[in-house]
């Protein structure tokens, strides 16, 4: 079995590397910050992105802004730092959806040019595309505490403990939304013909 990046071991960090790296991230180490955000920038990313933030990626920056300002204070294994990431993400996009109630939004198109993509290719492109509008649509079917639930037990990897952490609810509540959750998503699946 190979080991990514030195410090990964079927995605989770392998606990004696975990703790060095850390230490080191709390002394300010490049490299370590540099690891933890390749290992979990990319969950976050996608959570915040499910759950459909207006500019996940600048909200990206500001939880890894926040991780680097309170690490001191975290204490904890590899699974609760996890945990306590998928907390600051979670708050933070609560906090940004506060703030785009309370200030007007600029409207796609209003001088704005899109952003250029560089050429590839098309046919994958659109298949990708079609099939994250396609689960989009079906996450988006679901409550908001479901959504919540299903992303951060699915993308974010938490235990149902961790994820009554993260929302503030119980952990029964958060059974029930999953097992609800995932039934509605079963059925959608089904009526639109999406195996996996």
């Amino acid at each position: 079995m190979r080991v990514r990046a030195a410090f990964l071991l079927r995605g989770t960090f392998v606990e004696q590397r975990f703790e060095q790296l850390l230490a080191a991230a709390r002394t300010g180490a490049d490299w370590a910050w540099a690891e933890l955000y390749r290992e979990l920038a990319p969950s976050v990313l996608g959570y915040l992105r499910a759950r459909g933030t207006a500019e996940p990626e600048d909200l990206l920056g500001e939880v890894f802004v926040q991780l680097v300002r309170d690490l001191a204070r975290f204490e904890g294994d590899e699974r609760a730092f996890r945990a306590w990431v998928f907390t600051v993400a979670h708050h933070r996009m609560l906090d940004a959806a506060r703030r785009a109630r309370r200030r007007p939004r600029i409207q796609p198109g209003d001088g704005v040019p899109e952003r250029a993509h560089a050429l590839g290719d098309s046919e994958e492109e659109a298949l990708t595309a079609l099939r994250e509008q396609q689960l989009a649509r079906m996450i988006g079917r679901l409550s908001p505490d479901q959504q919540t639930v299903v992303l951060l037990r699915i993308v974010g990897d938490l235990t149902v403990e961790q994820v009554a952490e993260v929302i503030g609810k119980r952990p029964g509540a958060v059974k029930a939304l999953q097992r609800r959750g995932l039934a509605t998503l079963a059925l959608e699946m089904s009526k639109e013909g999406v195996t996996l």
